[in-house]
């Protein structure tokens, strides 16, 4: 994997709202917001935003595919970094766009676009170099690494280092951290046996641990991990990582 070449920091960032962000956790992209505008960044957020293409991407609707991210293209249509709450989603748009209009005319335009997508603990860990103060009590949290956030975008480091900034919150590595969740988008939905035994798997690991706190940087994760351990009886809270620092940082 390439390493990046961070641009400098700008005073104006857009931030890109997932389709599980807006429809289940609203409060985590509200935070993700808050946070970025309490270092001073002004974030636009642009209303005529869509889904990343992901889904139709990769169950093979090409066509469909490049019409929503063309949609993207030309509403983040100024110079300012793409900020994504999502490694599945930073994923589709920085690595993808490019293939999904390579021998189009839109192909510069695409390569354009991915250049300035940024996930959301990678900006913040690099390109603002933000430091967090933790005003919380002590606690005990584990960390789930996506499979496009650890190995397509390779964030995950960035996402532990501002876990490991908070004096007061304890990281209990998973035993398996890289596997799957079992999410995988449509694959819980075409796979759903495989998917339900991937996520067992994912939530004795969890349990494991001790934990009070499953923090995740990708909702889809998140939302799959947590209604396994509602079904299971594990008494475990999850959190998104934008709101978790969040509350960190104002002693929630």
């Amino acid at each position: 994997m390439k390493t990046r070449k961070y641009a400098q920091r700008s005073d104006t960032v857009y931030f890109f709202g997932t389709c599980l962000m807006d429809a289940v956790y609203p409060d985590a992209g509200m935070a993700a917001i808050r946070l970025l505008e309490s270092l001073g960044v002004t974030v636009v957020f642009p209303p005529g935003q869509s889904c990343c293409g992901q889904p139709a991407y990769n169950s093979g609707f090409v066509r469909e595919a490049r019409a929503v991210a063309r949609q993207q293209i030309r509403v983040f249509s100024k110079p300012y970094p793409i900020v994504v709450p999502s490694g599945s989603c930073a994923g589709m748009m920085k690595h993808h766009y490019p293939t999904l209009f390579a021998g189009t005319p839109d192909e510069a335009a695409a390569r354009r676009f991915s250049d300035r997508v940024y996930e959301w603990s990678e900006y913040l860990a690099t390109v603002l170099a933000v430091e967090l103060e933790d005003r919380g009590e002590p606690l005990t949290v584990t960390w789930h690494s996506s499979c496009h956030a650890l190995r397509e975008m390779d964030v995950v480091r960035h996402s532990k280092a501002l876990l490991r900034q908070l004096k007061n919150v304890t990281l209990v590595e998973l035993q398996r951290e890289t596997e799957c969740c079992g999410f995988g988008g449509t694959f819980a939905v075409k796979q759903p046996a495989i998917s339900a035994a991937m996520v067992r798997d994912k939530v004795d690991d969890v349990r494991q641990t001790g934990a009070s706190t499953l923090v995740a940087g990708d909702c889809g994760c998140l939302m799959n991990i947590t209604g396994a351990m509602d079904h299971a009886g594990v008494a475990v809270a999850g959190k998104h990582l934008a709101e978790f620092l969040w509350e960190r940082i104002n002693g929630q």
